[in-house]
């Protein structure tokens, strides 16, 4: 197992090169940079803005630059903010963090949620339930989330409009409560001004994994070895959740290396409309201030996600499925 560990970790190394270098171009396509702006401006002279250039870098080539900012990389110095003339690391940090809260509760939503309602359903296909769950599923799937994030915020405002309720609505804390609060109490805070954000996040996934985990248990419960089980006298409860169940599991298992890249950009449009102060607001400001070094640490950050997240599932498979073995 150590061996081929090993070996992915240096087959990171060209995906992880390729995918930066390529950000670094497509970011630098743009016309102009961040000192453009300043050019325009008559109070500024234009020594300032060569000084300023050369301080960052700018009159470089761009392989020089990226080589530069890789380089920097490598040492843990994610480079210079230009629009707010801080080190990228403490820029990035608290978004991330606060993306991150967004992405771990809903991960634990999206498995907790969508395993038993797509085995509920595959053991018991037709039933009432089975059809309430295809229901809803079918209305989470088409309606964009969203839509759903303005039902949600329009119903907190008009309970807290019609009861006067502080509702854990825009930014991750509350206003109104005082400053010096135990460390639990703020993070009950956070918690409940995330979980209606995280909520709607993986809405869309909890459907299409629990549509996709009905049909694949169903497939499995009607093999030759389920039946043999069944004929041995193995309950149903063991045939279900070991035999049929852990089968079942390993499509999603070997998907779930995207996930929490996906979770960070999907929770994009979410973070704007709840001004939820994740990445993907910063990101915005970044790319329309064209602050490339913020762009291509979030770049830098999802990618290593992305690979080690692809890294994981395949080991997580060969706990699933003993017929997977790594050498």
């Amino acid at each position: 197992m150590l061996p081929y560990i090993f070996r992915r970790v240096l087959q990171f190394i060209p995906t992880f090169l390729l995918a930066t270098l390529l950000a670094f171009f497509i970011v630098q396509l743009a016309p102009g940079d961040f000192l453009s702006q300043l050019k325009e401006n008559p109070s500024v002279r234009p020594e300032t803005v060569e000084r300023l250039r050369r301080e960052f870098g700018l009159d470089q080539p761009i392989i020089v630059q990226y080589f530069y900012w890789l380089k920097n990389f490598l040492t843990g110095n994610l480079g210079q903010s230009f629009q707010y003339k801080r080190p990228v690391t403490e820029v990035i940090g608290g978004p991330f963090v606060n993306s991150l809260i967004l992405v771990l509760i809903g991960t634990i939503l999206h498995y907790v949620v969508s395993i038993p309602i797509g085995v509920y359903s595959a053991v018991r296909p037709y039933s009432t339930g089975d059809k309430l769950f295809t229901f809803f599923s079918y209305i989470f799937l088409g309606i964009p989330s969203f839509f759903f994030a303005l039902l949600v915020i329009w119903g907190m405002l008009k309970l807290q409009q019609n009861f006067g309720w502080d509702m854990p609505l825009g930014n991750k804390t509350s206003s109104k409560l005082p400053a010096d609060l135990p460390w639990w109490r703020s993070a009950w805070d956070v918690f409940i001004h995330a979980l209606a954000p995280s909520i709607i996040l993986v809405l869309r996934g909890i459907s299409s994994e629990s549509r996709f985990l009905r049909g694949q248990t169903m497939e499995v419960l009607g093999q030759d070895y389920v039946r043999t089980a069944r004929a041995k006298g193995v309950s149903e409860n063991k045939v279900v959740y070991k035999h049929a169940l852990r089968t079942a599991l390993i499509p999603l298992i070997a998907g779930l290396g995207g996930l929490l890249p996906a979770l960070i950009g999907g929770a994009g449009f979410l973070e704007v409309v709840f001004n939820w102060p994740g990445l993907t607001p910063l990101n915005l400001t970044a790319l329309y201030n064209q602050d490339i070094y913020i762009l291509q640490a979030v770049t830098a950050i999802s990618t290593l996600l992305y690979l080690l997240g692809n890294l994981v599932s395949d080991l997580l498979l060969s706990v699933i499925d003993p017929r997977i073995r790594y050498h």
